[in-house]
């Protein structure tokens, strides 16, 4: 089902073009939205206080990606406790807002938004409103980006770079039934997805592997780690820097076997994978994610576009 939410986050120009990239968006425009006149001109939204904000038109396939995951990477983007300012843009028209038309989408934001406050001292300054008073900005505005590559853009590269692999694994993998597992699985990548076993040091599949490429849950197929952050540690595992996203996995205290670590799971499927440690290389962020091997599948290089992982091969070097 396509569905429809419009943001405001700045300059319209950059946060169309991040958008209109993410996976799973159909359509997105540039409007102006919830100000007290109808169809202002560009000019008015600037010099006349018609109380518009500049604000993207995103259309989603809800079946691809979910309103909470596109707010995240909106949030990403911003600042979310400044009013009427983003980067060097000052005016009531560079407020942040998120407007939405389905009323069931408010208790989703809401939500969101309380998440977000935990990250902050000050309060968020996020509008949120239902829709008015919106009209489709100037032809010359529209995908702005695109026709002025080097046009004036308030968010980095590196943001475009992320929007562009972000992927909602919510909706794209899914957990499998313990009797789907049973019938697809070894009884060593059982026992340690689902029962969080743990495979012998150095007699595993992956732990001397560093061809390019992707690992991916043994269990739901969801990308994890990638081999440009996959290092030599010498004990015995796989041992990666760091995840693709943090999204995608999930960290517990673990008190088994007299000690205490932090275990690691894959959060859709909730497999157990392994545990992280703060031994890991400094230049590399300092982290060692410790990995079985049965709980991953690699996906070199060459068929991951064959794989369905294509949108990945950017990550590689």
């Amino acid at each position: 089902m396509i569905k429809e939410i419009y943001l405001a986050g700045g300059c319209f120009w950059g946060t169309e073009k991040y958008i209109e990239d993410i996976q799973g968006v159909r359509e997105t425009e540039v409007g102006y939205a919830n100000g007290n006149t109808e169809n202002p001109t560009y000019e008015e939204v600037c010099n006349k206080n018609t109380g518009h904000a500049e604000a993207v038109k995103v259309l989603y396939d809800d079946t691809k990606i979910g309103l909470s995951f596109i707010l995240n990477l909106y949030y990403d983007v911003i600042n979310p406790v400044t009013i009427n300012r983003q980067g060097g843009d000052v005016g009531s028209q560079y407020r942040t807002g998120i407007y939405y038309v389905n009323p069931e989408d408010e208790s989703v934001i809401q939500d969101s938004i309380l998440e977000l406050q935990k990250k902050y001292k000050e309060k968020i300054a996020i509008e949120v409103k239902p829709l008015s008073n919106y009209s489709k900005a100037e032809q010359y505005h529209q995908k702005y980006l695109d026709k002025n590559p080097n046009g004036y853009c308030h968010i980095g590269k590196d943001k475009f770079e992320k929007s562009k692999v972000a992927v909602d694994y919510s909706k794209k993998y899914t957990e499998k039934s313990k009797e789907e597992l049973e019938s697809s699985l070894t009884e060593m990548q059982y026992n340690v997805t689902q029962n969080s076993a743990t495979e012998p040091a150095f007699q595993n599949e992956y732990f001397d592997v560093f061809k390019e490429g992707i690992y991916v849950d043994i269990t739901t197929g969801e990308p994890l780690f990638v081999s440009n952050d996959k290092f030599e540690s010498g004990c015995g595992w796989p041992s990666f820097s760091k995840p693709i996203s943090g999204s995608s996995i999930v960290e517990l205290i673990d008190k088994s076997h007299g000690r205490i670590r932090t275990e690691v799971r894959n959060k859709v499927g909730d497999a157990h994978l392994g545990h992280v440690f703060n031994d890991g290389p400094i230049e590399m962020g300092g982290l060692r994610y410790c990995i079985n091997s049965a709980s991953l599948k690699f996906v070199s290089k060459e068929t991951m576009e064959k794989e369905g992982y294509g949108y990945l091969l950017s990550l590689l070097n």
